[in-house]
C-alpha cells in the first residue's frame, strides 16, 4: 500500500508575525503552492491543517467547516492530520499547569476532535490523527521532572478520554523544546506513563528526531556526538526507533542538518531544511523506513498517510514552487522504495 502524500499547511504559520518581515502566509496561498505541486503526473493527496487563526478558527460553526471542507475536496485533496490549538497563547494551557490551565487544555482537545469530526463527517477527512504537545517548556519541566512528567501524564489522559468519544487518537510530537516530550527517553517515559496505546500516540519528526540523537537538551540521553559516523548514526538511530517507532501513529517527513532554529515566538526546535539541502544530515528515505516499517518490514497500519513539515521556512522558499516539487519527490521516493 502506498502511503497518501500530504503537505502540511502549518509553516504559513508558525514563526510568522503580522508585520515582520516575515507575515503568514494565508491557507488559501498554501493550498495553491501545495496544489500546483507536479512530478512527472504525481501531486500530493492531501493537507493537514493547524486549527487557528488567521488560517482557520476552531470556533467556527460547522456550517464554516463545511464550506472549508468543500474547498479543500474542490482543490481534490483530504484532510489527513489536524494540530490542535493547546497552548496558552491559543486558548489551551500548559499540560502541567493549574487545574485551570489543563482544563484549557483538554478543552482544546476537544474544540479540535468536535472540528475533525465534522471533516469527517463531510468525507474529506478519512483517516489521520489529532496533533498535542506538552505546551510547556523544558526549563520550567526540569524544576521538578517526576511531578511534571506525571501531571502532564494526566492531563494527556483526561484528553485521550475525549478522543476516545470522537473515536480519535492523539498523538504527541516530541520536540526538543516541549517540557517532558524533550529527549527521546523523555518521550517515551511519557507514552509508557500514560499507558494507552492505540488511542495516545508519538508523531515522529526527522528532524526533530534527529535532535533527539545529539541530546541538544538531555545530555544525559544523548545517543549520538557531532561528527558520527554513518555506522554510529545507524546503531543509535535503531536503538532510539526500536523504542519509539512501535508508538508511531504519525510520520513527518523532513530533514535537519544538525542545528536548531526559532523565529517569531516559537523556541528554538530541530531546524527543518529543505529537502535537497546540501548540508542535510539525513538519508531522508532510508530514515523513513524505521518509523513506517516494523521490525518484519510490514508498514504499520496505523499510518496511512505521510505529511512533510516544513515548519519555519522563510516565505521566499515557502513561496517558490521548486520547493514544493522538491519536497514532493523525495515522498514519491520513499513511496517507492517502502510502500
Amino acid at each position: 500500500m502506498a502511503w497518501k502524500l500530504h503537505n502540511a499547511m502549518w509553516p504559513g504559520l508558525v514563526g510568522k508575525e503580522e508585520g515582520s518581515a516575515e507575515p503568514p502566509i494565508s491557507l488559501d496561498r498554501m493550498l495553491e503552492l501545495t496544489t500546483r505541486s507536479e512530478v512527472e503526473g504525481k501531486t500530493f493527496d492531501g493537507v493537514d491543517l493547524f486549527l487557528y487563526q488567521p488560517h482557520l478558527d476552531i470556533d467556527a460553526s460547522d456550517a464554516e467547516i463545511r464550506k472549508l471542507a468543500d474547498k479543500i475536496a474542490n482543490a481534490g485533496l483530504k484532510v489527513g492530520s489536524v494540530v490542535a490549538p493547546i497552548w496558552p497563547d491559543t486558548e489551551g494551557g500548559s499540560a502541567m499547569g493549574s487545574a485551570d490551565e489543563r482544563t484549557a487544555f483538554v478543552n482544546a482537545v476537544r474544540k479540535g476532535c468536535q472540528y475533525a469530526k465534522v471533516l469527517r463527517e463531510h468525507g474529506v477527512r478519512e483517516y489521520g490523527s489529532i496533533r498535542i504537545d506538552s505546551a510547556c517548556g523544558v526549563e520550567d519541566w526540569a524544576k521538578d521532572p517526576v511531578a511534571n512528567t506525571k501531571l502532564i501524564a494526566q492531563t494527556f489522559t483526561e484528553a485521550a478520554k475525549v478522543a476516545e468519544e470522537f473515536d480519535e487518537v492523539l498523538v504527541a510530537e516530541g520536540e526538543i523544546c516541549w517540557g517532558g516530550m524533550h529527549s527521546w527517553k523523555d518521550m517515551l517515559d511519557l507514552l509508557e506513563a500514560v499507558g494507552l496505546p492505540g488511542r495516545l500516540g508519538f508523531q515522529a519528526d526527522l528532524a526533530h528526531t534527529y535532535l533527539f540523537l545529539l541530546g541538544y537538551n538531555a545530555e544525559e540521553h544523548r545517543l549520538l556526538s557531532e561528527g558520527h559516523s554513518e555506522e554510529e548514526f545507524e546503531s543509535a538511530y535503531a536503538e532510539m526507533t526500536s523504542k519509539l517507532a512501535p508508538w508511531t501513529y504519525d510520520f513527518h517527513v523532513a530533514q535537519n542538518d544538525g542545528t536548531v532554529h526559532g523565529t517569531g515566538a516559537h523556541d528554538k526546535t530541530g531546524r527543518h531544511c529543505p529537502a535537497k539541502d546540501p548540508n542535510g544530515k539525513l538519508d531522508i528515505v532510508k530514515c523513513a523506513k524505521s518509523w513506517l516499517l516494523d521490525e518484519k518490514g510490514n508498514q504499520r497500519p496505523e499510518i496511512q498517510h505521510i505529511c512533510w513539515d516544513g515548519c519555519m521556512f522563510p516565505n521566499s522558499t515557502l513561496e517558490q514552487q521548486q520547493t514544493w516539487n522538491d519536497i514532493l519527490a523525495v515522498m514519491i521516493d520513499i513511496n517507492q522504495v517502502h510502500g
